[in-house]
């Protein structure tokens, strides 16, 4: 019987062990597709020098991590909003397979730590990837969390859609999309969105969630 620090080892080894797998395999999928961009923002071109937010829905986010270290890991360091569960420590150790820090929280737990923590991170410029369907959903329910940060930080949102044209889905949640090796995937860069403080939340999230709408339901 293992006793508690031997436990507590061990249930943290699985899921870097389990990030680390995963974040290879995504690796070796992600070389084999077509990615083809569409950069409206002009992030890509001539990357802001302030802190920025990445949003995309949960089930479109396999290939982003690869966007980052491609495209802009050499001059912006950036974190990924993960759950403070198990599931989110595992996704937090894929993330750092691409060079992504984790910031671990969500709406039902850590939400308050989690907002200070990008908040923190923002003011030093960082990108931060936000899903804001996730971690439990419902799926394409875009939560208040991202117009707050936004807001509250003064920063500039990109939205960014992903189509498959080929793929699996999963019968999880999310419905997460796996792409085909060697498919096509079009990638589009939406331009920056700004939250006013004089525009209700509400009415942002209903502009923002319409940007994000999926070509696939």
């Amino acid at each position: 019987m293992l006793k508690p620090a031997e436990a507590k080892s061990d249930t943290a080894f699985k899921p870097r062990m389990m990030g680390f797998l995963i974040g290879n395999l995504i690796r070796l999928l992600t070389k084999t597709l077509r990615v083809r961009i569409t950069d409206d923002s002009g992030l890509l071109s001539d990357p802001p020098l302030h802190g920025l937010i990445w949003m995309f829905w949960h089930n479109q986010m396999l290939i982003v991590p690869s966007l980052y270290t491609r495209y802009t890991r050499k001059f912006r360091q950036a974190a990924v909003l993960t759950s403070a569960s198990r599931d989110g420590a595992v996704l937090a150790a894929v993330m750092r397979q691409f060079g992504l820090e984790s910031v671990r929280g969500s709406s039902s737990r850590r939400g308050a730590q989690a907002m200070i923590e990008c908040r923190r991170l923002l003011r030093r410029n960082y990108y931060i990837g936000i899903t804001p369907d996730g971690p439990r959903g419902p799926l394409y329910d875009m939560q208040p969390g991202v117009v707050q940060l936004a807001r509250l930080c003064a920063v500039p949102i990109v939205p960014i859609t992903v189509e498959y044209a080929k793929f699996w889905r999963l019968k999880s949640w999310d419905q997460f999309f796996i792409p085909k090796p060697f498919s096509v995937v079009r990638v589009r860069f939406l331009p920056f969105v700004h939250v006013p403080d004089d525009e209700s939340p509400e009415a942002a999230r209903e502009r923002l969630s319409a940007l994000l709408k999926p070509e696939i339901p």
